[in-house]
């Protein structure tokens, strides 16, 4: 067995019963639809030649690879606001778990991207094509079960994203934030005040779990302040989170949140 697949054999064996068992705790929403598995990817950079380089490599390499092998569509992000200046985020939409384990067998099969590709994974360590890339692994809402692609006023150049991550101190607390998105109509409050979703996703792999992610769009940055003013003097936000059991002291330990700006070849 090549040390690629061998590899690969070793991550399904880690990825694919988590996020099975995490799809068998989901319901389907009223589309019918599967949750999507969201990749999760952040690429920290050097200022300077280094942002350009992987930039060029993600537009015309990575992403047209990635669309080939059944993965977006892909949302290429860069931090406006908060930690980890200068990074890229990248959202990889993946229809089941298995597209997750395949995907670099996939790419390793790809003969166009191993030779357009040839050039960076080449590159001395002395100056990598990126510092390090780290990355976490996300199911879907059921409510929320694929990504929401902005259209109409929100796809527009000034558009911006706000990524938002919170930490719970147990599973149970963490489902019981999801419920109050869900059942409980925070998610149905964000869209009427145009907090407008991306994503919901619960953190399955990666730091600081457990925890939810998850991501709205903005016409540009005083639509964001407009609206996150607006949901917080909204009569049913003020019952819901007064509501026993949906206080932030009883299911939350931390937020985090960093304001994004999509490249120019985001897909999303």
């Amino acid at each position: 067995m090549k040390r690629r697949d061998a590899v690969a054999a070793s991550l399904g064996g880690l990825v694919l019963p988590t996020l099975a068992a995490d799809a068998a705790a989901q319901t389907t929403g009223a589309s019918g639809a599967a949750p999507q598995v969201f990749e999760w990817r952040r690429y920290q950079l050097r200022f300077g030649p280094m942002e350009a380089r992987l930039a060029e490599y993600q537009k015309n390499v990575l992403l047209p690879a990635l669309n080939r092998a059944g993965v977006g569509p892909v949302g290429v992000f860069n931090v406006q606001v908060g930690a980890n200046i200068p990074a890229v985020y990248l959202l990889l939409p993946h229809p089941n778990a298995e597209s997750v384990v395949a995907l670099s067998g996939r790419l390793a099969k790809d003969a166009d991207y191993q030779r357009d590709a040839a050039s960076l994974r080449a590159l001395p360590a002395t100056d990598p094509p990126y510092v390090r890339r780290e990355g976490s692994l996300l199911t879907a809402f059921a409510t929320t079960p694929k990504v929401e692609v902005p259209a109409g006023p929100l796809a527009v150049p000034s558009r911006i994203f706000e990524l938002r991550t919170y930490e719970s101190h147990s599973e149970a607390a963490g489902r019981k934030k999801i419920e109050m998105f869900e059942q409980g109509g925070e998610i149905a409050i964000f869209r009427r005040v145009g907090l407008n979703p991306v994503f919901f996703g619960r953190d399955v792999l990666g730091s600081n779990l457990p925890s939810l992610t998850y991501m709205v769009v903005f016409a540009d940055a005083a639509a964001r302040d407009k609206a996150w003013a607006t949901f917080g003097a909204d009569p049913d936000w003020v019952k819901l989170r007064a509501t026993a059991g949906y206080a932030n002291a009883e299911i939350l330990t931390n937020i985090t949140s960093q304001v994004l700006r999509p490249a120019a070849f985001s897909q999303i």
